[in-house]
């Protein structure tokens, strides 16, 4: 009996603990820098070089340059971030990225090689950047603890065509890997003094072009899966089961760790819900789409062949959730930026904080 009672109130006080308010959850000083890893949702300029660059990385101290002509359409959310916050912005996401080539690579054609993966490259490449001296003396990254932000949002590639969805993955390996190898990302990065992190989950990729299901607008043979099978509405199922398990797994692993496993003391956790948002837009656009045009949620702005050339854009892009077949526009970057730097703050209703 004094056991069950033990137990119950472990549970109490763990419960009230995941549940705390933002303000104790997450006492950020003050929010001056963001770091950010992942995909072509997130990169802004990195794939470019290893493109331009027959597959070399960029040298250590490499200044990420501004751009505005992302997988957005435009500039992607973590520039809208550094512009509306005012903060230093050092964005490692590489376009085509999975958070680890040992477990879902995929090949990028340009270079003949796997595109650079979270734990494989861009970790290494934020480590070696910030032990990383100018000829000036100064540290290259500005990156106190207690006004920094560490992003990770990594997913969309290794859920996706080419890897887990189509059966492609390495021989022996589970979606509870590729999780897994996102907290192994985290335990990197923590090692290295970060302590207030963002883990951005799963977007609703079953609502992209790519994956939805014939009644939404899903398309068939495109640029990111020329011989795409004709089973749309399976497809779009399967992604969503996928996408859903991953992001239950996320909110309840992530305070796991955090309070129970004790895996990364001191450190503060939020997890940003993409799934939310992105539905939300979907389902209220006209909350968001501020176009000319009628709010568009299904169709998109940039339209190709199957070699992703030829390509058209549509007119008032603002009035499109997506870009192209997978990735989100520039105007739902802005909405993404604009409500991370609320996660930031430590006041958003699209997060939880630990």
């Amino acid at each position: 009996m004094h056991c069950i009672h033990s137990i119950a109130l472990i549970l109490t006080s763990w419960v009230a603990t995941t549940t705390a308010l933002p303000s104790r959850a997450w006492p950020l000083k003050s929010f001056k820098t963001l770091v950010t890893f992942g995909d072509s949702y997130t990169d802004e300029s990195r794939l470019n070089y290893f493109a331009s660059h027959n597959g070399s990385a960029p040298p250590v101290g490499w200044i990420d340059p501004i751009n505005n002509d992302t997988a957005s359409g435009g500039y992607i959310w973590p520039r809208f971030v550094a512009d509306y916050a005012g903060v230093n912005l050092y964005d490692y996401a590489v376009s085509g990225a999975v958070c680890s080539n040992l477990i879902t690579p995929r090949t990028f054609s340009t270079i003949n090689a796997p595109f650079p993966s979270v734990l494989e490259y861009e970790v290494p490449a934020y480590i070696a950047d910030s032990k990383y001296v100018t000829g000036s003396g100064q540290k290259f990254l500005n990156i106190p603890a207690q006004e920094t932000v560490y992003s990770i949002w990594i997913g969309t590639n290794d859920l996706g065509v080419d890897a887990f969805l189509t059966d492609s993955h390495v021989a022996n390996k589970t979606i509870p890997d590729y999780i897994e190898c996102v907290y192994r990302a985290f335990d990197q990065i923590y090692a290295n003094g970060a302590r207030y992190f963002v883990l951005m989950n799963i977007a609703p990729l079953q609502l992209t072009p790519l994956y939805a299901t014939p009644a939404k607008e899903g398309v068939k043979d495109n640029q990111y899966w020329p011989e795409k099978p004709d089973n749309r509405t399976e497809i779009s199922y399967r992604m969503w089961e996928q996408v859903v398990t991953v992001n239950n797994v996320y909110k309840y692993q992530t305070p796991f760790e955090l309070l129970v496993a004790r895996r990364y003391p001191g450190a503060h956790f939020a997890v940003m819900d993409m799934y939310g948002l992105i539905s939300d837009i979907y389902n209220n656009p006209t909350a968001y789409l501020n176009g000319s045009a009628p709010a568009n949620v299904t169709g998109y702005i940039n339209h190709c062949n199957t070699n992703g050339t030829d390509c058209t854009r549509m007119p008032n892009p603002d009035s499109y959730l997506w870009f192209d077949e997978l990735h989100p526009s520039q105007r739902t970057d802005q909405i993404i930026a604009q409500n991370f730097v609320e996660v930031a703050e430590g006041k958003s209703k699209w997060a939880i904080y630990w």
